[in-house]
Formats: C-alpha cells, sequence, structure tokens
C-alpha cells in the first residue's frame, strides 16, 4: 500500500464483531473472515504490527455442532464457546497461512489483567508474539472460566477486552469493526437519514447518544439490548483512549475499512486520544499508589535512568528495602535515600536481593531462571 512507509511500526489491535463475523446470519462467513484476514496480513506485510481481538467463538461451536437455537443460557453458551474456540482459531490460521502468517491463540479474563503478574506475563507474551516474524496474535476471552462477554457485561463482547489489550500493548490505534457505521445521535432505524458522529471530543455525550446500559435495556428499547452495544464500545474508547491510544469504530463491511482507518482515512467515529503515552503510564504509576517497598541504586544507575533514559538494570542496584513481589510498583532511591523514579518491577524483592550488583548475563545462573534482562524496564519508568 501506498501508506506503508508512513506505517511501518505502528502497532494496531482490531477488534471483530460476532456479527460481522457471521455477516448478520448463524454461521461464521468464509467471505467476511477472508476479507478482514486479506487486510490484517496487508498490514503486516507493510511493517505494521497487528493483534486481532474476536468474538464468535459460540457462531463456531454452533457450526461445529450444526445447531442453531439461538438459545442465551450461559452454561450452554459457554459449551459451545469451548467447542467452537478450536475451530475459529482454525479458520484464522488457515486464512492468515494464505498469506504466510501464523496465528498465534491466546485466551485472558479480565482477572488474568487485573493481576500485577498476569498483567506482566500476558504483556510479555503478546510483546514476543508481536516481534515474532509473521505471527499474529488472535485474542478472545476465555468464556469456560470467565462468562463476562456470553453475559455482555465487563468485557461487553470483547470490546473490553480489546481497549485492555490495547492499554497493555501500548497500541497506537483501535479499530473495533461491528455491524453499524459508528456513533449516531439519533438511532439512524428511527431517522433514515442520519449519519455517524465523525469525532468525539465529550464522552458523557456519547454515552448519552449510545443509549442506556445493556442491564437496562428490555425488549424492543432502542439501544443496548444487544452484546456489545454502542455503549460498551463508547465505554472500551474511554478507556482506550486514556491510555494514549486512538479509537475508531466503523462498519467492518465497508470496503477496505482496516486498511482505511489505518491509512487516516475519515470512516466511523474516531474517538482522539486523551493523553500521550508515557502521560498515561505517569499518571497511573503516580496518582496515589503506594510503593511496595524501595530499589537502591548507585550513581552509575542514576546518570542511566536521568540522563540516558535507560532500564534499571541488576548491575547498578546496591539494595532493596521492603519486601514486594514482581510486579508490584517499587520507588527507586539514589545513594542517601534520594527518590529518583518509580516503577513496575519485573522482580521479587529477594530475587533482586540475589541478583543486585551482578550483570544481566548471569540472572539466570544465580536465580535458576530468567524473567527479562531489566528489573524495571524503561517503558514502566518514570523519572522523578
Amino acid at each position: 500500500m501506498a501508506e506503508s512507509q508512513a506505517l511501518a511500526g505502528r502497532r494496531i489491535v482490531a477488534k471483530f464483531g460476532t456479527k460481522l463475523l457471521t455477516g448478520g446470519g448463524q454461521r461464521l462467513s468464509a467471505e467476511v473472515m477472508s476479507d478482514l484476514v486479506r487486510q490484517v496480513a496487508t498490514l503486516v506485510q507493510s511493517g505494521v504490527e497487528v493483534a486481532i481481538v474476536t468474538s464468535g467463538a459460540v457462531a463456531a461451536g454452533h457450526d461445529r455442532l450444526g445447531t442453531h437455537d439461538g438459545t442465551s443460557n450461559i452454561e450452554r453458551r459457554q459449551v459451545l464457546a469451548a467447542i467452537g474456540q478450536s475451530h475459529l482459531v482454525e479458520r484464522y490460521d488457515t486464512l492468515l497461512r494464505e498469506h504466510g502468517l501464523i496465528a498465534a491463540q491466546a485466551l485472558l479474563t479480565r482477572a488474568d489483567l487485573s493481576d500485577r503478574a498476569g498483567y506482566l506475563n500476558a504483556r510479555n507474551t503478546l510483546e514476543g508474539l508481536l516481534g515474532a516474524p509473521q505471527v499474529v496474535p488472535v485474542i478472545n476471552e476465555n468464556d469456560v472460566v470467565a462468562d463476562d462477554e456470553l453475559r455482555g457485561g465487563a468485557f461487553g463482547e470483547n470490546d473490553g477486552l480489546s481497549a485492555l489489550v490495547a492499554n497493555l500493548i501500548d497500541a497506537d490505534l483501535l479499530v473495533l469493526l461491528s455491524d453499524v457505521q459508528g456513533l449516531y445521535e439519533v438511532d439512524p432505524r428511527i431517522e433514515p437519514d442520519a449519519t455517524p458522529i465523525a469525532e468525539v471530543a465529550d464522552f458523557e455525550a456519547a454515552l448519552r447518544s449510545a443509549g442506556p446500559p445493556a442491564a437496562d435495556t428490555g425488549p424492543g428499547r432502542r439501544r443496548g439490548s444487544g452484546r456489545g452495544g454502542m455503549r460498551a464500545k463508547v465505554e472500551a474508547a474511554r478507556l482506550a483512549t486514556s491510555s494514549g491510544c486512538v479509537v475508531v469504530v466503523a462498519h467492518g463491511q465497508e470496503p477496505d475499512a482496516l486498511l482505511r482507518i489505518a491509512a487516516g482515512e475519515a470512516l466511523g467515529t474516531r474517538f482522539p486520544a486523551a493523553a500521550t503515552k508515557q502521560e498515561s503510564r505517569k499518571r497511573w504509576l503516580l496518582s496515589g499508589l503506594e510503593a511496595a517497598g524501595a530499589i537502591v541504586v548507585d550513581e552509575g544507575a542514576v546518570r542511566a535512568l536521568q540522563d540516558a533514559g535507560r532500564s534499571l538494570l541488576a548491575a547498578g542496584i546496591v539494595g532493596v528495602t521492603g519486601e514486594f513481589e514482581r510486579g508490584d510498583v517499587v520507588e527507586v532511591q539514589g545513594p542517601g535515600g534520594t527518590r529518583i523514579a518509580v516503577g513496575i518491577s519485573d522482580y521479587g524483592s529477594r530475587e533482586i536481593e540475589a541478583i543486585r550488583g551482578q550483570q544481566s548475563n548471569r540472572i539466570a545462573e544465580i536465580l535458576g531462571y530468567e524473567l527479562g534482562e531489566e528489573v524495571i524496564h524503561r517503558n514502566n519508568l518514570v523519572v522523578l
């Protein structure tokens, strides 16, 4: 594509909803999925890192069993999702292989991302997958152990999950593709001439336009009654934009929708980033979280952190105070106890005590394992 040079190096999360993947029907649409994967492949081959967040496991389960009873029983839907998940990922893998790419399945729950150690593990795995040549992560909620998606709850048919993934991997752009053109001020089913809102600046107004929460809407109400309705998309956009990510909601069957949005074309409804990634991370780290402990470093490490913007390595650490685990927020103190930074530790206090002052290539030898070369990666460190 002509914009490939400009797009190279960008990171995009593309979320595909069930109604899009089925083309509005009961079964997964081979034509729709093939076209979506073609667009993903075009981006990847242009140097863009793309993670797919997909719905459709229940529909795939119906496909495998040959049943289409439209059941809403949660336990039944969990069974269908378990049956359909492998079929869904197999579809993606088959289609991606046609473009020389590989699908890598990742199943997540909100609990995985709420726990800091789980958050770090998920992030590290997805970072590794995105950095691997020709690999495309295909992410879904693990419906067997969590039913938020099936209930239309916290993840909102994976809308919320896609926002959390965008935050997790520091995505530049989150594209929510479904069967709607975007967010409208009035219901287009009532006002056929209604046009999507081009850009949203006020989330409270956007939520009013999206209608009441799904739990508050009954049969016949104009909005919110479906899983992953527009309100869930607006709430997901608010979460993602607060992390420094641009969000676009658009119709997935618009020709080359994903490619056009990635290239910067105005399509659907755009939610601009509310903060830069650095500002977002700084707000999170400095938002009053109580440090679990402190890592004391030497003058050389102070200069490396303050002047060169580097990660904190074990070699520059001279001491540890307090007890903390991997994933906890800790202070970094210079000689004399001066607070110079705050960050998320990739090692626990006992581990750091064992490796402090050592070169990174000795971590595995000392601990018997390695969780990374950095004790605190620069992406998770705010220098004060």
